[in-house]
């Protein structure tokens, strides 16, 4: 018994990026198929503000043609300061209305962003959100 867990340990301290490599495409893979071939994975932005109104004033900025991750860096609250990038985010990774708003969106650019108007709201407070891109 311990020789198969320590295989095991040994297995993902040794192989540490194979070991993240095997879990995303075995969960990719499967939600893949249990999706019938649809979208797993989407590339998030996001701007996030704890008042309803901080939101509208970016969402103001964004309709006045302001690129969205200028928008994010000056508005959101988070972490995702940087332009409100999130990166690549799976399925049930997310909260829930945020998962829905994120995979119901079209891939849009920065410059000219499809984004969730009105904002979703969630337990960290209000997000506008976009999506780079679909995998």
């Amino acid at each position: 018994m311990p020789k198969g867990k320590s295989g095991g340990g040994g297995g993902g301290a040794k192989g540490g990026k194979g070991k993240g490599g095997a879990s995303a495409d075995a969960d990719g893979g499967a939600k893949g198929k249990g999706k019938g071939g649809g979208s797993a994975t989407v590339k998030v932005r996001h701007i996030l503000c704890e008042k309803h109104s901080k939101c509208m004033e970016a969402m103001e900025k964004l309709q006045a043609g302001q690129k969205f991750n200028e928008v994010a860096a000056q508005y959101s609250e988070d972490k995702a300061r940087q332009g409100g990038d999130l990166g690549w985010m799976t399925r049930g990774s997310m909260v829930g209305p945020f998962q829905e708003a994120a995979f119901a969106l079209q891939p849009s650019t920065t410059a000219n962003p499809s984004y969730t108007n009105p904002p979703v709201k969630t337990k960290f407070g209000y997000h506008i959100i976009m999506i780079e891109g679909k995998k």
